[in-house]
């Protein structure tokens, strides 16, 4: 629909003295592709560590005018709880104690979790999100500015867990400062939770949006001739790039640009952009932009197909549930052959096949569809989903050997690895002594066995010296930490370095999780 185009003296006058550059300075933080959705404050000096530094409180109290907006400024109540100390899960549920960072430093415990990796080992993925996660006292020179919170949301961005991100940051108060903020709207963005987050951020006049994120949100609202005229304003003031000028037109009048070409993407492509591309009628495609991104195409507004490569990716890094996975992929029947479609139908056969308790269908099945789950390294949602219903079948050949596999791929492991669809062979009692605590006396079949071995030959393994002396220290999360950095070093080709680490979960009392991954390792093949 046409819009107004005048713009008013007052207008121009009022968007003009905004105390904050609206296009200007990179945001505080090591994710690039974060929105600019509200102004950025001069970043205070940092102690040069590479940690994230957030804006101090503004010295003077914005200045009110009539209809003007306030400075961009971060408040905080003397006196009250940290956000660094925000969590989801407490202590007696994730079995790390309270004082999880003991005598860490601020700058080395962000930077231990800036460099975490867990990359397809699926115990792994979900060890660190759960300490991402944890409620836990920050290292004693956190200054409460959420510095550590920005830390670990920002990792749990970069895994694609925004579910968790987004509980997380909401335990500790989305306004709390615009860093904090941005990572919310973002959040809300890929998750279609885009109006309630506008809202949040019209009732916080500490949070001053950039132009871009006015006319987006005022456009949410209905409010299309106050988001017009903020735009023309932008383009008279110089605050849009070419780009979010051409994409914003067409946004609130999509008629005037009919048979026009869309300007290409920008790069980074920022989640208030891909948002705008989607409501245009020009979706981008997520499969070649960071994983977060793949939950936005799990909404209906997508197409089935790309809800499952977009589910697909997301099992594939744990952050989504297996039922989920299994949702999606009965949904309807496969439209085409080929790629997704093919995954589909071995998954739909399979599971027809074993609701309907047809054991010769079931053999013959199972091998093809459990291939297809591991093209796209989803082997584990499979295993959840199916290792028990499997275990009370007398499965024979290769579809026993199959199914025994994934129950020590599943919760069930150490009960399963007793099943009697074991093979029974060197490899299998290696498995099974893994499950249960020990290889003592096992015969270690490939490298992997025997760079896993030393860490499971007696009941704990000592821990390599550096990770001692953190555990000394208290600092249990940093130790967490670099036992998952020692285990995917080895993945990497140092397979000494394997043993270090799962001996380092085993003398954390993390036992369950050493077990897990170690049988990951053996089952799951991911190697650097």
């Amino acid at each position: 629909m046409p819009v107004e185009r005048r713009l008013p003296l007052a207008l121009i006058g009022l968007l003009a003295g905004l105390g904050s550059p609206l296009r200007a300075e990179a945001p505080l933080s090591a994710i690039d592709w974060l929105s600019q959705s509200v102004s950025e404050p001069a970043p205070a000096s940092g102690s040069g560590n590479g940690s994230v530094t957030l804006p101090a409180p503004a010295d003077e109290p914005a200045i009110s005018a009539q209809g003007a907006l306030p400075e961009a400024v971060a408040v905080s109540v003397i006196g009250g709880p940290s956000p660094d100390a925000a969590g989801l899960l407490p202590p007696e549920t994730t079995g790390f104690p309270h004082n999880l960072w003991g005598l860490g430093k601020l700058s080395e415990v962000t930077e231990a979790i800036a460099g975490a990796r867990a990359e397809g080992l699926p115990e792994l993925q979900k060890l660190l999100v759960t300490l991402l996660i944890a409620q836990a006292s920050p290292p004693a020179d956190a200054g409460g500015d959420g510095r550590l919170l920005i830390a670990r949301v920002d990792k749990l961005l970069e895994l694609g867990a925004l579910e968790q991100a987004e509980a997380l940051l909401a335990e500790a108060g989305t306004a709390t400062n615009a860093e904090v903020f941005r990572r919310s709207f973002d959040v809300a963005l890929l998750t279609g939770g885009e109006d309630a987050a506008c809202e949040v951020m019209a009732g916080a006049p500490e949070l001053a949006p950039t132009l871009t994120t006015r006319v987006f949100c005022l456009a949410r609202s209905g409010d299309w001739n106050a988001a017009a005229l903020t735009l023309r304003t932008a383009q008279a003031l110089g605050h849009v790039t070419g780009v979010e000028d051409a994409l914003l037109s067409r946004f609130l009048d999509p008629d005037l640009f009919e048979g026009e070409e869309v300007p290409d993407p920008p790069k980074p492509v920022t989640p208030l952009i891909w948002r705008i591309y989607e409501a245009i009628g020009e979706p981008l495609s997520t499969t070649t932009l960071p994983l977060a991104f793949a939950h936005a195409e799990l909404s209906e507004r997508a197409g089935w197909k790309a809800q499952l490569e977009a589910a697909e990716r997301l099992a594939r890094a744990g952050v989504i549930t297996a039922n989920q996975l299994l949702g999606l992929y009965t949904q309807r029947q496969p439209a085409a052959s080929g790629g997704v479609w093919d995954r589909v139908d071995a998954f739909q056969r399979f599971d027809a096949a074993l609701t309907g308790g047809d054991l010769g269908a079931v053999e013959q099945r199972l091998p093809l569809a459990f291939a297809r789950m591991a093209d796209v390294e989803a082997e584990v949602p499979f295993a959840e989903l199916f290792a028990v219903p499997l275990s009370r079948m007398a499965l024979t050949g290769d579809a026993a050997r199959i199914a025994w596999e994934m129950g020590l791929l599943s919760p069930d492991y150490r009960r399963l690895a007793a099943s009697p669809l074991s093979p029974g062979d060197t490899r299998a009692k290696f498995l099974a002594g893994l499950a249960g605590g020990s290889v003592a006396g096992l015969a270690a079949p490939d490298s992997m066995a025997r760079a896993i071995a030393p860490a499971f030959q007696g009941e704990a393994a000592a821990a390599p010296e550096a990770g001692a002396a953190l555990i000394a220290q208290g600092r249990i999360g940093e130790a967490l930490l670099l036992a998952i950095r020692l285990i995917e070093t080895g993945l990497q080709g140092e397979l000494v370095k394997v043993a270090e680490g799962l001996s380092l979960l085993r003398a954390l009392g993390l036992e369950d999780a050493a077990r897990r991954t170690a049988l990951d390792l053996m089952l799951l093949e991911r190697r650097g």
